[in-house]
């Protein structure tokens, strides 16, 4: 069964982190939340709850098949924790599927992994994306590799419909 580890943190963006997380399991994929603790209920930037099922200490790159970084302002937080960078990081080099939408491109930023990549974000932070390398385009999603990134929630339809293709085809 094809697993994905869905990162959550305080101040996380709702729809970033629910529609994968159920359209995944639609799909029959197995789909679980990492977090800083396990247990620990991490409330959304509109007030929602989610609890992390794993903590990012429990959570290995080979155990894995894609990794989904939502934004929100949860990517400030990860990106300052080694550990998520370090996921992130590790995560992408076994060529594992990596997913970012909105402001989760961040990670991809300090996880120095976007140099020759293309790749979109929320417009906000597309000159951070551009300065650690990435090749910037203005779509719905951008599919580079194993890379997958979108730019805001209303992308959400085709940044899911190219994860479960990429899973599929590899999987």
């Amino acid at each position: 069964m094809v697993k994905i580890a869905v990162l959550v943190e305080f101040n996380y963006e709702d729809l970033e982190v629910w529609y994968p997380l159920l359209r995944f399991r639609e799909e029959g994929m197995e789909t679980f939340t990492v977090g800083p603790e396990a247990g620990k209920t991490y409330q959304s930037k509109h007030g929602y709850p989610v609890v992390a099922d794993k903590s990012i200490d429990n959570v290995k790159p080979q155990d894995i098949d894609a990794l989904i970084i939502p934004g929100g302002f949860a990517p400030d937080y990860w990106r300052r924790d080694k550990r998520f960078v370090d996921l992130v990081k590790n995560t992408f080099e076994l060529g594992k599927t990596v997913a970012a939408i909105c402001h989760g491109p961040w990670m991809l930023c300090s996880a120095r992994i976007l140099k020759g990549k293309k790749a979109t974000c929320f417009v906000a932070i597309k000159d951070d994306v551009m300065n650690a390398g990435g090749e910037y385009e203005d779509s719905a999603v951008v599919v580079d590799g194993n890379l997958i990134t979108s730019r805001v929630p209303n992308d959400l339809p085709e940044f899911c419909k190219a994860v479960i293709a990429q899973l599929k085809k590899s999987n």
